[in-house]
């Protein structure tokens, strides 16, 4: 796969101090005032200030120059112009409108956590010691940037342009059109499209070491804003992530996951068995309640299409 990397995201929203200091607050660190790293890779989140949220670029890392030629070529296919300057590509996205930012680049691994003693039926490995994840202590932080969602007004466009043009490679697909899983990494999905109204965030997602981590962060969230819950905690059936959606202050749904399926293979991935009969309104495998309808699409649609608008978008 050409494409080995989602690097990072710019988003761009009203009150960038504050979500700087929610997220500082959880753990990730800034070294500038207006880029949010963690423990192995220092820039995840790059904040902006903007009327209305949105993400502005999207940056992605490939495996060598020859990728981005070939990349400029396909894009020029599909009619989208792309600029190339030392190593780097630029373009629009012609749907969504952010700037998609592709260079020659790696991530950095991220450090394997301690692995936690479990007991389960036959097996007990945590004997005469107290489970650490039940105990008081540190919150957990957050390990890296996985996947964006955004809403689109023409999933098909949009999938054409990240599929055929950039080179994310499809992993699932929801039929008539309601939502598209893309990959750039072994992830299941780096991003999913899917229907809007207009081009919008449906939210970011911070991976977790493990359930407890997700549950230890997002009560901790919780108990400050408790309208900050949508979503969870659950578990996908497409992708297979544990997960839980919770809003940042400037009004953005993030999702904090963990065990998402990894692709490897195309060829043993396709073998595997496909629900062709998938119900696209089961979500998750389990879950405690129905999401709220913030889920699907940010309650402030209406306010966001206004303020593109007077954006000039």
């Amino acid at each position: 796969m050409p494409l080995n990397s989602l690097l990072d995201l710019e988003l761009s929203v009203s009150n960038p101090d504050d979500v700087i200091a929610f997220w500082s607050d959880l753990g990730m660190a800034t070294t500038d005032g207006v880029t949010l790293g963690t423990l192995d890779r220092p820039t995840q989140l790059r904040i902006k200030e903007s009327t209305y949220r949105h993400v502005s670029e999207m940056h992605l890392g490939c495996s060598d120059e020859a990728d981005l030629v070939a990349m400029a070529a396909r894009l020029d296919v599909l009619g989208v112009r792309a600029t190339m300057t030392d190593g780097v590509l630029r373009c629009q996205d012609p749907i969504l409108d952010h700037e998609v930012i592709v260079e020659v680049s790696t991530q950095e691994p991220i450090t394997t956590p301690d692995r936690e003693p479990l007991n389960r039926p036959g097996t007990r490995e945590r004997i005469n010691q107290r489970s650490r994840a039940a105990m008081p202590g540190a919150t957990p932080l957050p390990r890296r940037v996985g996947h964006v969602v955004y809403g689109t007004p023409d999933v098909a466009a949009s999938t054409k342009f990240y599929n055929e043009g950039i080179g994310f490679r499809i992993s699932d697909s929801i039929e008539n059109g309601v939502g598209v899983f893309l990959r750039c990494t072994p992830d299941h999905h780096n991003m999913l499209l899917m229907p809007a109204p207009i081009p919008c965030m449906n939210h970011y997602a911070l991976e977790m070491d493990d359930f407890d981590a997700i549950g230890a962060v997002g009560s901790r969230i919780v108990a400050e804003r408790p309208e900050a819950s949508i979503y969870g905690i659950g578990r996908h059936v497409l992708g297979a992530n544990l997960f839980w959606y919770l809003l940042d202050p400037a009004g953005g749904m993030f999702e904090l996951f963990a065990d998402m399926d990894q692709i490897l293979d195309d060829d043993a991935w396709e073998a595997n068995e496909r629900r062709d009969d998938w119900d696209p309104f089961t979500i998750a495998s389990w879950e405690p309640a129905m999401a709220k309808m913030d889920f699907f699409l940010p309650a402030d649609i209406e306010q966001l299409g206004a303020a593109r608008e007077a954006a000039g978008r």
